[in-house]
């Protein structure tokens, strides 16, 4: 466990997981370097000390950021593009601002990683769970999974953090719940839609921003993990939900698409550590 006050690095604090991170780490009581893209146009947490910087450029030096006790990797550009050429074209460059991180003396580095990189998977995934990434995203984040542990020093702490279905604050997303929103705002009350048999395991973002703040502080959690519900539910289920809960005037036009054949049926996160993680409070 760190210090009751500690300093932590944000990375793409601009973005749409970024904020909520950056709000757990401080309402945890810690001093947050919340970096965002130069001339971003992101509003930070005012508890926050606003960093602008290109951490992918060659000559950007982790050494400005001082000593921090940790730092969580959020920044990925396209990241909801999934064969955008930017994740293999910008992979050498993430791994070189972790290396660099750790070779500066930062003991604890928390990366986000993605249930894209094991590819089709029927059932629960755990850190054994093989990988065979079908996108350029899936592939670049693998990578950069399997490359950290063989070049980090033995001090530094690597959990790499795996998220599933992340929904909230939906307007700054680009998920289904998003496009829902968009077309309630013009007037359509009906949404084409697949079957939404299959299953998936969805976390709210604020949820998420929570379980990689207590990940950043819990020293002792190394390796792959899943930050998640550990609970799958019908993306029909879901989006009823969604609908509901926020009395949309629209419905589901259910098979106007037809399922996709490289999607699973059913697929979710072990949450078995993330939860004994969440315990410690």
């Amino acid at each position: 466990m760190t210090d009751s006050r500690a300093r932590f690095v944000v990375t793409g604090a601009g973005g749409y997981l970024g904020p909520h991170v950056v709000a757990a780490l401080a309402d945890r009581g810690h001093e947050v370097l919340a970096v965002v893209r130069p001339g971003s146009a992101a509003v930070t947490d005012p508890r926050a000390i606003r960093v602008e910087a290109d951490i992918l450029a060659p000559d950007f030096d982790v050494r400005s950021w001082g000593a921090p006790q940790g730092i969580v990797h959020l920044a990925w550009q396209d990241g909801f593009v999934h064969n955008s050429p930017a994740h293999l074209g910008q992979l050498s460059a993430h791994y070189r601002l972790l290396t660099a991180a750790a070779e500066a003396g930062t003991s604890r580095l928390v990366v986000l990683g993605t249930m894209h990189e094991i590819g089709y998977w029927e059932g629960a995934i755990t850190a054994q769970t093989p990988t065979n990434p079908l996108s350029q995203y899936g592939i670049a984040k693998d990578a950069l999974r399997r490359a950290l542990p063989l070049a980090l020093p033995p001090e530094t702490g690597l959990a790499w953090a795996r998220a599933y279905y992340i929904y909230g604050d939906d307007r700054r997303s680009n998920s289904i719940f998003r496009k829902i929103l968009e077309a309630v705002d013009a007037g359509k009350t009906t949404f084409p839609f697949t079957s939404g048999k299959n299953r998936y395991d969805f976390i709210r973002v604020e949820e998420l921003g929570r379980q990689l703040a207590a990940l950043a502080e819990a020293e002792d959690i190394t390796g792959t993990l899943n930050c998640c519900t550990g609970e799958p539910m019908s993306l029909a289920d879901k989006v009823e939900q969604f609908i509901a809960e926020n009395d949309l005037p629209i419905s589901l036009e259910y098979g106007a698409f037809p399922d996709r054949p490289y999607d699973s049926p059913g697929v979710w996160g072990d949450a078995t550590v993330i939860r004994e993680v969440m315990a410690r409070g």
